[in-house]
């Protein structure tokens, strides 16, 4: 259970070199919580690997002036159960954090009761995308969401789907994911299971 890693994780950026980076690795980590994709995983030991492998993108010191920079933060949600690897991050982030959700759960993707679970409400204020596909795509999104993605100071996006729905939009952005299929991989120019931290328009 996903939950019950939190103090472990908490505890591993408390005591790491780089809080930032550290908390973006655990973020990454947590998009592995995929049924559409990985059938079996093993949440500790994935994650316990992510956090030792390298970046196949990083432009982490682009992510890092923004995060410092922002004060209002649109958080793209991807996964159900990922949203405890997210609220690690937002705790590191300074602005304040708007976290999207789907409308409905489209194979496993991240609804408002579980970001509730998750206590994110307690770091972040909680919106739907009114998306019900898997994958943010804009024109299917609610004004509210819009308005917001438009004037965020700060996008972060998560996750394959949000990337396949978000990669050509003209707006500055950062894709935190990771690479599961080639189609994908191939789009980043990365190989299969990289870790990707990539701005856009940045």
């Amino acid at each position: 259970d996903a939950k019950k890693l939190y103090p472990e994780l908490k505890q591993i950026i408390e005591q790491s070199e780089n809080r930032l980076l550290t908390a973006v690795r655990i973020a990454i980590a947590g998009n592995i919580i995929d049924f559409g994709v990985n059938k079996k995983f093993s949440l500790k030991e994935d994650v316990s690997k992510i956090l030792k492998q390298d970046f196949a993108v990083l432009d982490f010191e682009k992510f890092k002036h923004a995060s410092e920079k922002a004060k209002t933060i649109l958080y793209i949600g991807d996964n159900a159960g990922e949203s405890v690897f997210d609220k690690l991050l937002i705790e590191e982030l300074k602005g304040k954090v708007i976290y999207a959700v789907r409308e409905i759960p489209v194979i496993n993707d991240a609804i408002y009761e579980d970001a509730v679970a998750s206590g994110l409400d307690e770091v972040a204020e909680i919106i739907s995308s009114g998306v019900k596909a898997p994958g943010t795509i804009l024109s299917q999104c609610n004004s509210e969401f819009i308005e917001i993605f438009n004037n965020a100071d700060l996008v972060i996006s998560k996750g394959q789907g949000n990337y396949e729905g978000l990669s050509d939009v003209k707006r500055p952005l950062f894709f935190l994911l990771k690479a599961k299929c080639n189609v994908i991989a191939r789009d980043l120019q990365v190989n299969e299971n990289d870790i990707i931290l990539k701005s856009i328009n940045i």
